[in-house]
């Protein structure tokens, strides 16, 4: 018989590429998992943040490593790739956060560059890092790939229809994932947070954050970056081995509220 509580809760060691983690839910993510004991690779577009993270997460006595990265270049992505494993020999973890929102109507002049930009950061970047990072992860004894999408991926929102929409096929992806890769080990696993302090979110008044709150959740609050972190974490774990494929709401319950 199989002695399930002798699972390890630990990613102590464990090597986490984390996309988009200067701010928010990929900075919470970065930071967590540091605390952790992981070998957190930090990854954004601007190096400036990406030193100040990193200086902040080795201040601690933490293994952490900043690369200046545009995810939607391939040519970066496998230089990243190769320079995380020559410095940590494998990658375990795949954390793909980074994001971006352009609101616009579907009439809009600019729509299609719109939607475009919207579809290789959000959703083609999710696709050619994990191939790239796919040969390294399929090595690890607890290969772990968790996607961010949204609620916008399990709803819609009006003059969001790129984002809804490439939120939606991060879902699709993920669930295409975790059937293909499954019989490897490796868990596909995706975070759709609702109503979360980020820089997304932090040019909406207090005052309308509140009110959106207290109509729509019913927590009666925004989320904060940590909880994100958590849940993100809590799908990385050597025990969460029976896991794959879940979409997993941080919302606050937002999703299931009828009225």
């Amino acid at each position: 018989m199989n002695n399930f509580s002798q699972l390890s809760r630990s990613i102590e060691n464990k090597v986490a590429l984390i996309t988009g983690a200067t701010s928010g839910m990929g900075l919470a993510t970065a930071k967590l998992f540091s605390d952790q004991n992981a070998q957190v690779i930090v990854t954004d577009l601007n190096e400036d943040k990406i030193n100040e993270v990193v200086e902040e997460i080795s201040s601690y006595g933490k293994k952490c490593h900043g690369i200046k990265l545009d995810v939607t270049n391939l040519t970066e992505i496998k230089s990243a790739v190769a320079e995380i494993v020559k410095l940590f020999g494998g990658i375990d973890i795949l954390i793909n956060n980074a994001g971006i929102s352009i609101p616009t109507l579907i009439n809009d002049e600019n729509y299609e560059e719109y939607w475009d930009k919207t579809f290789n950061v959000l959703l083609k970047a999710q696709v050619q890092l994990i191939r790239e990072t796919l040969p390294y992860i399929q090595k690890s004894e607890s290969g772990r790939i968790v996607n961010i999408s949204s609620t916008e991926g399990l709803g819609a929102t009006p003059r969001q229809s790129p984002y809804t929409s490439a939120k939606h096929g991060v879902i699709g992806l993920t669930k295409s994932l975790a059937v293909e890769l499954g019989s490897s080990g490796i868990t596909v696993n995706c975070i759709c947070p609702g109503p979360i302090r980020t820089g997304m979110t932090e040019k909406i008044p207090e005052e309308d954050k509140n009110l959106y709150a207290r109509r729509r959740v019913p927590l009666k609050r925004y989320g904060e970056p940590e909880e994100v972190a958590h849940a993100t974490l809590n799908f990385c774990l050597p025990s969460s081995s029976f896991i794959n494929g879940a979409i997993l709401p941080v919302d606050g319950g937002l999703t299931i509220k009828r009225a």
